[in-house]
């Protein structure tokens, strides 16, 4: 024995750990194990007394010799296939079973349980399935399938005597009805009629059919509504093709998105891209699209049917034409302002119903409305001249009519008004030409005379100077009577000579003629 040992005690006095003899709440044990310096630092002691803990901390332990993969004298274990599927049973069974805990604890006592039956693993080789549960894929009857309904032979009848059955038979009638309604179409919701001996009247049967044949019409419409239109901030795929188009031949670099919306288009932000031999890109464009319904601006009609230079292409059947008339219309009608020399957007490129032009505004920030932005006295004052000066152009040198004009197509950029939105501008020479003239006129007139600015002339003053006219009226309704009886005159003369010429009387000015 070692020397700083003490003795040791019998194997038979040894008591064994204190949990297993006493509560653990009670008091420590008094008695001392005797063991030397050497069995304290043995390594193999302390493996026997952790695994003596563990049995009596963990009594219950399922023997691993439970399973049909332990190789026994009546299992065949040479067959890699029987091992592999053996050992998926075994996983399976355990994930099973852990399926089962987790939906114990999930559970509870609610009366509303979870169930994981649809995870859990199936083998058709699993011998623990119980015989009473029922495969509904192997039984040759499905009882969530309706019945099919008896055919009636050519003769029209089937029985004898009391018990013939006609074909005309409500029961038959209705039961072929009933399984008729799967010919529906599929976005039509018959429910679980079909399952059920349910029996359809004729008069009912062709409502339903009748009724699902209309929503499926009203279906295709709206869903070609929404692939052939436009809507607000979007786009439909045709005109989102047109934009990848110009994307990818580098006319544009990208498109950073919408900037504004209105009632007859969507306008986007884009970056301009290199620049061809025919064509100037500006670093930063605008893109109109424009909206191909009618349904928040339909009275587009009156200002192009009556437009000579349109006239024999409109066609109200259309509304796609109309739209690219529209455009169209508004690209001509820059070209001649540009040509002008009025400050108004470039034009880059007109595809279908899309226009590229120039950005009034820098770095994606688009130039303010007049209406938005506050401007001094002086400034105020020098906008107004400066459209008093571009309304004249406009009519002497584009011959043109805004027809539109109000401090909401207006913008200030650079110190100075630009003009937008001419894609409803007529010529001077259209049957309600005069009228959108002086409708222009009296929006200028009342937004600088509110804005403070004394030099404002008057409606009717601005008309006369404008369009040179001479109208001495002293009341706004002889003006508006002498402005429709000159309308009229030139209507008249323009049917009866067919020439596009204005015989306004003016001021020395030669007759407008057309570019």
């Amino acid at each position: 024995m070692d020397s700083v040992g003490v003795a040791a005690a019998t194997p038979e006095a040894r008591p064994g750990p204190a949990w297993q003899s006493k509560c653990p709440w009670g008091a420590p044990s008094t008695t001392s194990i005797s063991c030397s310096l050497a069995d304290v630092m043995s390594e193999q002691l302390a493996k026997e007394l952790q695994l003596e803990e563990e049995n009596a901390a963990f009594p219950e332990v399922v023997a691993a010799a439970e399973g049909p993969f332990i190789t026994g004298e009546n299992i065949d274990t040479s067959s890699d296939l029987m091992l592999a599927q053996m050992l998926q049973m075994e996983f399976d069974r355990e994930y099973d079973a852990q399926l089962r805990r987790e939906e114990k604890k999930i559970n509870g006592d609610s009366k509303v349980s979870i169930s994981f039956e649809n995870y859990r693993k199936v083998h058709p080789y699993d011998s623990d399935s119980s015989e009473d549960e029922v495969d509904w894929q192997d039984t040759r009857h499905d009882p969530y399938r309706a019945d099919k309904p008896t055919t009636t032979p050519r003769r029209g009848f089937i029985g004898k005597g009391k018990d013939i059955t006609t074909k005309h038979d409500e029961v038959v009638c209705g039961r072929k009805n009933t399984a008729r309604m799967e010919n529906f179409a599929p976005e039509f919701q018959v429910g679980d009629g079909i399952g059920m001996d349910l029996k359809l009247s004729n008069q009912v049967f062709n409502a339903l059919k009748q009724h699902a044949y209309s929503e499926e019409r009203r279906s295709a419409r709206l869903h070609e509504k929404k692939e052939h239109s436009t809507a607000e901030k979007a786009v439909d795929p045709k005109t989102r093709l047109l934009l990848y188009k110009m994307v990818n031949s580098g006319m544009l670099e990208t498109i950073t998105g919408c900037i504004s919306t209105g009632k007859e288009s969507v306008v986007f932000h884009a970056y301009g891209g290199s620049a061809t031999e025919d064509k100037v890109i500006p670093p930063e464009c605008a893109i109109k699209v424009f909206k191909t319904t009618l349904n928040e601006f339909k009275n587009r009609d009156k200002y192009i049917k009556d437009d000579y230079r349109f006239k024999d292409r409109f066609s109200k059947l259309n509304p796609r034409k109309i739209i690219r008339m529209w455009a169209e219309k508004e690209m001509h009608n820059l070209t001649r302002m540009q040509n002008a020399g009025i400050p108004c957007p470039q034009v880059v490129i007109l595809k279908k119903h899309v226009l590229v032009m120039s950005f009034i505004g820098q770095d994606q920030v688009p130039a303010p409305k007049l209406k938005d932005v506050t401007l001094s006295s002086e400034d105020m004052k020098k906008a107004y001249y400066q459209i008093l000066n571009m309304m004249q152009q406009l009519y002497r040198e584009c011959n043109l009519v805004h027809a539109d004009l109000s401090e909401y197509n207006m913008l200030w950029h650079d110190g100075k008004v630009w003009l937008i939105d001419v894609s409803q501008s007529v010529e001077p020479t259209h049957p309600h030409g005069l009228e959108f003239l002086f409708r222009d006129c009296r929006n200028v007139s009342q937004f600088f005379q509110k804005g403070g600015v004394a030099e404002a002339l008057n409606e009717r003053e601005l008309f006369n100077a404008v369009s040179g006219l001479n109208i001495t009226a002293d009341n706004e309704v002889d003006f508006q009577a002498e402005i429709e009886a000159l309308e009229k005159m030139n209507e008249d003369h323009v049917q009866n000579h067919g020439k596009k010429l204005s015989t306004f009387s003016s001021d020395g000015d030669p007759p407008i003629y057309d570019e």
